[in-house]
């Protein structure tokens, strides 16, 4: 394996989860957070992951990749956007569901993803205008960094292990959201080797973006509503 590629999945495996533990741990640290705190953190997460997701895209097309190796391609289109239909209904469906029976729990018992959603997702109409942003750069970043770099790196280093780009690609996934706990790590590595099954038997990053962004969109848009109909946020969600 290239030493760049190396460097780069190093930086994902290691520096990625840490600083966002540190960061989200630093978060709910806060008693609450302000509306202008939740869109710095939005526009910040989106600054940080567009230049990191170009600068691999640059060294994997250096490197000899091209573009359908990365995912960049729609080899098939009709049995693509039968998968992104699949894919997306159930993502939507299973997060639903998730934030439904989170939300009967009382807040001590919705654990530390039940904090995150209280504190981090969006209260106002502006904020939700930025969240869409916010989820948009990181279905399509986070897809082609995890689905469509890593995936490629992993299966070119590895060819005759089978399952193993998807295993890793979907661990180190799963170490990206080290601050959601293990259970969310869990659930996490899940997605992400449903993922990346439809990224390997499609050939396309397509489906995995779209389902990305509606679980992500669902989460945003449902939480703070369900958990206010329990009573359970902040102060802050109800301006």
């Amino acid at each position: 394996m290239p030493w760049d590629f190396v460097v780069i999945l190093g930086v994902m495996g290691v520096v990625v989860p840490w600083r966002g533990f540190q960061r989200i741990r630093d978060l709910l640290r806060q008693p609450a957070l302000s509306s202008e705190e939740r869109v710095a953190v939005y526009v910040s997460t989106m600054i940080v992951q567009w230049p990191g997701a170009l600068v691999v895209l640059w060294r994997a097309l250096a490197r000899g990749l091209r573009f359908e190796h990365l995912g960049l391609a729609l080899p098939d289109p009709q049995f693509t956007l039968a998968v992104t239909v699949v894919l997306s209904a159930v993502l939507v469906v299973v997060q639903f569901t998730g934030l439904k029976r989170m939300a009967r729990l009382p807040p001590e018992r919705q654990g530390l993803l039940g904090e995150i959603a209280r504190k981090l997702m969006p209260a106002t109409p502006h904020e939700r205008r930025i969240f869409i942003l916010l989820i948009l750069t990181v279905a399509a970043c986070e897809e082609f960094l995890y689905r469509g770099f890593a995936l490629a790196a992993f299966d070119h280093a590895f060819p005759a292990v089978a399952l193993s780009a998807a295993f890793l690609s979907s661990a180190l996934f799963a170490l990206a959201h080290l601050y959601q706990g293990t259970r969310g790590m869990v659930m996490t590595f899940v997605v992400g080797m449903l993922f990346a099954g439809a990224r390997q038997y499609t050939g396309s990053l397509l489906p995995c973006v779209v389902a990305h962004f509606l679980a992500d969109l669902v989460a945003g848009f449902a939480a703070p509503r369900l958990l206010r109909a329990t009573g359970t946020t902040p102060t802050d969600l109800h301006t």
